[in-house]
């Protein structure tokens, strides 16, 4: 199992340093990736290209593009560019956001989510093999008919004959979907104890590929806190529990709160989501129970974080994605050499 490193989005002022320091170490410790993510904010692509350019053996994901931001031969380019600037270092990670930024920020219908990412996930691979891009689906057409646009083929050469897709999925059938068409799957909110139950509809998408899970990469993604107070420790991460159980999306349609409900918190992710909708975010943090913000992170002392590293491996994750929640980029830099220490502590690096 390896380490990657969450940096998330640029929100102003000198954050993006902070961004840069914390990446420089965990490429001098060994970690594998460093991701970053895009919501209506900062854009994905032009922060790791900054990172890209700073660093030299540490990879960089995009986690995760989205789908209805871009189009799919846009993203080919992307990629291709990045991968080539980086030295081969880029991993493509997409997603179809939700329905409130899809189609209040992006003004794409949220609609069949499953076959719009089949279809993108088809072209991006096609244009990035170098074929002369021909497509005919339900939300892509390329060429479009009866006009004046002719069959193109990507004029940058990736550095690798193939750049790694990773798709951030929650529900099952978008797991499966992961598994079947994807090199990898960007998870969030992971429990160990539940990793297992994902990982078996990832399989059955695998199966219809005639593949198992060797050569697939299985990233879960863990929020890091120190200290001694457990408790005090899970704190500064309520907010980010809050914020996907109950206000990533509407009552109606929240896959973090649906995801929650299956891992058998059905009753507090309710509370949790009408308290958030009801603008009560103090009160929706504080009913975040505390196991289960224990469950999906990793708190406590090095020895602590070993065993539930080897937790991880155990159930099947193949990179711990962590991001560190201290309140300080010094302090944030110290618990990634903890993380680092627990791996090795653990045994079950490499």
């Amino acid at each position: 199992m390896r380490l990657g490193l969450n940096i998330g989005f640029v929100f102003g002022g000198t954050d993006h340093l902070d961004h840069l320091r914390l990446v420089q170490e965990a490429e001098r410790l060994g970690f594998a990736v460093t991701w970053a993510a895009e919501a209506y904010g900062s854009d994905a692509a032009t922060l790791l290209t900054w990172i890209a350019a700073q660093t030299s053996t540490i990879d960089v994901g995009a986690a995760v593009f989205q789908i209805p931001a871009r189009t799919p031969a846009m993203t080919a380019m992307t990629a291709a560019t990045l991968d080539r600037l980086s030295n081969g270092r880029f991993r493509l990670g997409l997603g179809v956001s939700g329905p409130q930024v899809s189609e209040g920020w992006h003004g794409v219908r949220f609609s069949q989510p499953l076959l719009r990412t089949r279809e993108y996930v088809a072209i991006v691979n096609s244009a990035l093999r170098r074929e002369t891009v021909a497509f005919e689906g339900k939300y892509f057409t390329l060429p479009l008919p009866d006009g004046p646009g002719k069959a193109l083929k990507l004029t940058v050469h990736p550095i690798r004959d193939h750049v790694p897709i990773y798709l951030a999925a929650v529900g099952p059938k978008n797991l499966e979907l992961a598994g079947e068409i994807a090199d990898g799957w960007l998870g969030i909110l992971n429990d160990p104890a539940y990793l297992g139950e994902q990982l078996k509809h990832i399989k059955t998408g695998r199966e219809i590929r005639q593949q198992g899970l060797d050569d697939f990469d299985v990233v879960a993604s863990v929020p890091v806190m120190t200290g001694d107070d457990l408790h005090a420790a899970a704190d500064p991460i309520r907010g980010y529990a809050a914020l996907y159980i109950g206000g990533m999306g509407s009552r109606e349609k929240n896959f973090y709160n649906a995801l929650a409900v299956r891992m058998g918190y059905a009753e507090e992710a309710k509370e949790i989501q009408d308290l958030y909708l009801d603008r009560k975010h103090r009160e929706a943090m504080a009913a975040v129970p505390h196991g289960f913000i224990d469950s999906i992170s990793l708190l406590g002392s090095k020895e602590r974080m070993a065993d539930k590293l080897t937790a991880y491996a155990e159930a099947g994750a193949t990179t711990v994605a962590i991001t560190p929640f201290a309140s300080t980029v010094d302090q944030r830099i110290a618990d990634l050499r903890l993380v680092a220490e627990a791996l090795e502590l653990a045994g079950v690096g490499h």
